[in-house]
Formats: C-alpha cells, sequence, structure tokens
C-alpha cells in the first residue's frame, strides 16, 4: 500500500510521566474511528474507498538534517476592502479607542482566547529563508476539534457514546502566506490520512511515545492537544508552522452567526439524513444558492454523505468552497459599517478560538489579519494533499501520494505560489562573487536515506564525478552520510562564500532555493538527497513546480456548486 511522505519516526524516551501507546488498540484511538459527527457517531462500518466505489579551498562538513526543512454571484472586485477577518475578527478595535471602556474591553477580548504550546513534540523546527527584500512567508494551522466537551459541543456533535472521549481533529487546513504577501495556499490533509505520529510531552507532563505503525492524522489532538498535531505535520512535511487556531463545534456556530451568513451552493436539492447504519449531518438544502449560517453552516461542514462520492476528500471540496465564499463575503466590508455587529463579530472570534501563545492577544491577531488582507482573492488557492488508498487493514484510509504529495509540500516549503503565477520578486544575488568553479572545493555527502530503504552506494561519488566535468576540481567525497535528507541541499557557513555555493547549484541545476547558509558547515557541503537517487542530472525542472493535479488546486474567486449524490437528493 502507499507509504507516508515525510520524515522517519523514532520511538522518544520515556520519562516519569504518564505513557500512552497511541497504536495500541483501544488507546489513543482507533485508527479506523469515523469522527465525521455527520449525526451518527465517530464509528462507521463502510470505508472511504468504499463509498467513494458507490569554502574556497575547504571542504564542508557536519552537515545534518534535509536541509530545507480546495451559484452564489461574484461579489465585487474592490481593492479597498480585501480584509481576510475570519478567524481573526478583531477589528472591534478599530472602533473601540483608547481611553478606560476600550482598554477594558479590549482586555475582555484578550481574556476570551484561549492559548496553548505551538508544539509539544521534540524536534526544533527549521527557520524559514527570506526572500530578497528580507521577508519570511507565515504557515498557520487551522484546526477544526469534534470535541464533545460541553453542553453546547454535545447537543451540536451528538453521538452520545463519544461524550468525554479524547477529542480528534477531523478538520485540518495549513494556512501558507507568501513571504511577498503576494498569494495564499490552502493545503488540506483528508482526516483518514494515515501516519506516524511523534512523540509528543502534554503540558501536564504526559508522554505520548513515537508511534511504530500508522496512525490516523485526526487522532493528535488527543495526545496532549493542538500541540501535537503541529508536530504530526511538521513530522510528514517538513514545513514550518508559526501558528494554530483550532475551532470547535460551538465556535463554528457562534462565528456564523456573527458573520451573518456564508453563500453556498449545490447543482440538486441535497438532504443528508442517516441511511443504512450510517449518519447524515441533517443539511437539507434547495438546489442553486442558500446563505447558511449558524448551525446550518456547521452541517454544511461536516456533511459528507450527500456530497459526490460521500467521501472525506468531497467534504474537504465542500469546505474549500464554504472558506473561499466566507472571503468573498467578507470583504463586500459590511459588518465594518455597524459598529456592533463588528463588536459582536469580535466577541464571537475571541471566544470561539484556541490559539498557540504567539497569537494570545486581539493585537497579535489584528496584525495577522493586516498582513492576510494584502492577498487578493484571486491568488488564493485551497488543495488537498495527494493521496492514495490504503489497503488490507487500512483501506479506506488514505496515504500522501509518492511524489505528488512530496512535491506540494516542497513547493510549500520553498514559498512557492500553487496558482502557477510566478513570483514578481527578485531573487537574491550574492554580494560576493563566484570564484572560477576550479577553485571551489565542494564536499559530497550521500543523503539519499528515506524511511523505507538506506542510501544508494555510490551517490556521493556519482555527483563528485558530474562536478568535476562541471569543471569543479576540488569537489571530493565525504565518507560520511547524511541522515535522510528528503531533498537534495547546498549549505555554506559564511556570505563569501554565496556566490561559490550558487555556482554549484546551477552547475547542477539544482533550485537557488535550496542553498542556504549553516554554521554547521565549515565549507560547502552538498548532500545528495533522496530526491536524487538515480543516476544522471538533478531531476527538478520547471515542470516539477507546478501544483499537482491530484491536489485538485481551486482558486479563490471560482464560484461553482456542489455535487451532490443522487442518493441524496430529494
Amino acid at each position: 500500500m502507499g507509504g507516508p511522505v515525510g520524515r522517519s519516526s523514532t520511538p522518544g524516551e520515556g520519562t516519569r510521566s504518564r505513557v500512552r501507546h497511541a497504536d495500541r488498540p483501544g488507546e489513543g484511538g482507533d485508527p479506523h474511528e469515523d469522527s465525521d459527527g455527520d449525526g451518527g457517531g465517530r464509528t462507521s462500518g463502510e470505508t472511504t474507498a468504499q463509498r467513494r466505489a458507490g569554502s574556497r579551498g575547504r571542504g564542508g562538513q557536519g552537515q545534518g538534517g534535509d536541509g530545507g526543512v480546495r451559484s452564489s454571484r461574484r461579489a465585487p472586485k474592490s481593492g479597498k476592502r480585501r480584509v481576510l477577518r475570519w478567524g481573526s475578527a478583531v477589528l472591534a478595535l478599530l472602533i473601540l479607542g483608547a481611553g478606560g471602556a476600550g482598554y477594558l474591553y479590549y482586555e475582555h477580548l484578550n481574556g476570551n482566547i484561549r492559548k496553548e504550546d505551538l508544539t509539544l513534540g521534540d524536534k526544533r523546527m527549521a527557520d524559514h529563508k527570506a526572500n530578497a527584500a528580507g521577508q519570511t512567508p507565515l504557515n498557520i494551522l487551522l484546526i477544526g476539534s469534534d470535541a464533545r466537551d460541553s453542553e453546547a459541543n454535545q447537543k451540536l456533535g451528538g453521538a452520545k457514546e463519544t461524550f468525554g472521549a479524547p477529542p480528534l481533529a477531523d478538520v485540518q487546513m495549513l494556512l501558507h502566506l507568501s513571504a511577498d504577501r503576494s498569494n495564499l495556499s490552502v493545503v488540506s490533509m483528508p482526516r483518514d490520512t494515515m501516519l506516524k505520529m511523534p512523540k509528543c510531552t502534554a503540558p501536564d507532563g504526559e508522554v505520548f511515545p513515537a508511534s511504530t505503525g500508522d496512525v490516523q492524522t485526526n487522532q493528535s489532538l488527543g495526545r496532549g492537544g493542538p500541540g501535537c498535531t503541529v508536530a504530526a505535520w511538521y513530522e510528514l512535511t517538513g514545513i514550518r508552522i508559526d501558528h494554530f487556531m483550532m475551532i470547535d463545534f460551538a465556535g463554528v456556530v457562534s462565528m456564523a452567526d456573527a458573520i451573518g451568513g456564508v453563500p453556498v451552493c449545490v447543482d440538486a436539492n441535497i438532504y443528508s439524513r442517516g441511511a443504512n447504519g450510517r449518519g447524515g449531518s441533517g443539511l437539507k438544502l434547495e438546489k442553486g444558492t442558500t446563505s447558511v449560517k449558524g448551525e446550518q453552516a456547521l452541517q454544511w461542514l461536516r456533511t459528507r454523505y450527500g456530497f459526490e462520492d460521500g467521501s472525506d476528500l468531497a467534504r474537504a471540496k465542500a469546505q474549500h468552497q464554504y472558506m473561499n465564499s466566507m472571503v468573498r463575503q467578507l470583504r463586500k466590508g459590511t459588518k465594518l459599517s455597524d459598529p456592533g455587529k463588528l463588536m459582536n463579530l469580535a466577541e464571537a472570534a475571541t471566544k470561539a478560538l484556541t490559539v498557540d501563545k504567539g497569537l494570545d492577544t486581539v493585537k497579535k491577531l489584528y496584525d495577522l489579519a493586516e498582513e492576510l488582507k494584502k492577498v487578493p482573492t484571486k491568488r488564493i488557492t485551497m488543495s488537498t494533499m495527494p493521496n492514495v488508498y490504503g489497503t488490507g487493514v487500512n483501506a479506506g484510509r488514505v496515504y500522501p501520494k509518492a511524489g505528488d504529495a512530496e512535491q506540494l509540500f516542497r513547493m510549500v516549503r520553498e514559498d512557492m505560489p500553487l496558482d502557477g503565477k510566478a513570483s514578481k520578486r527578485k531573487k537574491a544575488e550574492p554580494k560576493d562573487p563566484s570564484a572560477p568553479v576550479g577553485e571551489i572545493a565542494v564536499a559530497v555527502r550521500n543523503g539519499t536515506a528515506t524511511d523505507a530503504q538506506g542510501p544508494v552506494s555510490g551517490r556521493a561519488g556519482d555527483v563528485e564525478k558530474l562536478l568535476k566535468e562541471a569543471g569543479f576540481a576540488k569537489a571530493t567525497v565525504d565518507p560520511d552520510n547524511v541522515a535522510g535528507s528528503t531533498r537534495t541541499s547546498i549549505l555554506y557557513p559564511s556570505a563569501d562564500l554565496e556566490g561559490d555555493a550558487q555556482a554549484v547549484a546551477k552547475a547542477l541545476g539544482v533550485p537557488i532555493s535550496q542553498v542556504r547558509r549553516s554554521t554547521d558547515v565549515s565549507g560547502i557541503s552538498l548532500a545528495v538527497g533522496a530526491d536524487w537517487r538515480e543516476d544522471g542530472s538533478y531531476p527538478v525542472s520547471k515542470g516539477t513546480e507546478k501544483t499537482p493535479e491530484s491536489a485538485g488546486a481551486q482558486n479563490g474567486e471560482e464560484e461553482g456548486c456542489m455535487k451532490v449524490n443522487p442518493q441524496y437528493s430529494w
């Protein structure tokens, strides 16, 4: 069956704290639990697959790591009100002004916000690489929790047998805001995704060891909190997560009410009712466009049975439609004209959200909104992690699709726009020009090992030969292998060697984005990664920088209707 794409997961050392094993039956959740909450509980005997079928002179040393870390009427195209207020509807600050009353209300809103640690994993996330202007991207993980931990959530979520059970992260979307703030990419990970969980240590000291087998991704939330979901994403993708925002059932309802309705569309009447032992969300809409809010908005976001093939992938598509429509709706600016409604929106947003400690004040949320508003709707791209179905006991679950998934992750890591539009920013030119290639020393190391395969014998020597053929007479092979490196990387220790390092990259066809400065080396060091296991030239070309078709990319201005499964039409 398909295997996970990403980094290896090594069991962490035990501590004197309580320890759970997420991959043991009966603990940490069953990988086959189906927590869609479509009104029929978390357990479903039908799998997703079944549903779909109905330095100069010196060589470098000491390199480690991998080197790098988805019909409403069209909204007016106004460039004056481009504000992403969802998830950070804290613009009420604009109407509060100064003085005691404003300060007290500001503190009140701050008190509404729940805060938790950004990551509960052991690995330190790699820093972003700045662009030519010194700007860095922002990655925010959005998490939808199915927790039945309050009377409101229990009423909305149903499934009494799950009350008090560990919460599941049934919606996971990564928002990538480009360094130059020209575009925004969203990557959804299906909650059925199987992966290896990293070790997580909860705030109370409880330790959840790294899994030895594959675990369903939505279980990460029950392993100490959203910080473990962040750690799981980093483990799989190598993408640095800067912030997270989490919302539960009741939060979705209150936010949807405060927004005042989001237009959604279906191509036929739909009633997501329970049938054949499967629970429906209760969503009932007539063909065409309807503005949904409150509980009806929650039903839309949770509906699976009724859309397309009844899979979680179809539900993700509906969620993308909702998000795109919500952005267009909010950018009409109606909330800004009514102070009372704006304050209600700020109140609802701050009460609905759980965030990392880096977003623990209204001011920080506002600053984030100011960054997000710079992106025009036409440069927002929704996508889903390319995936394949598992087999055997994991039939119906999904795995990252080899090649395509890593390509999508790489594009996010390297700040490449998913809409295929070239960035207008200029690449940084090295302050110190390159020396003649014959004078540039390069140490080549073998980092081709993967989770499933050992290093390819002789790859460092092969690349050394390519360099010498290109005139790099001082290229040498470093006999030490590098820990499994997802992609080929070129490191240099100081600014005076940047031009030399870029010359090496250009000679081999390695993207300049994979050249970076590092204090871990003393000279230019090239690690041949798992993306270059075979003989020949470096495989990355302009064509592979396109978003994989399997990601189902959808533009933020696209409007359309969800296809209704005839079995759920009325």
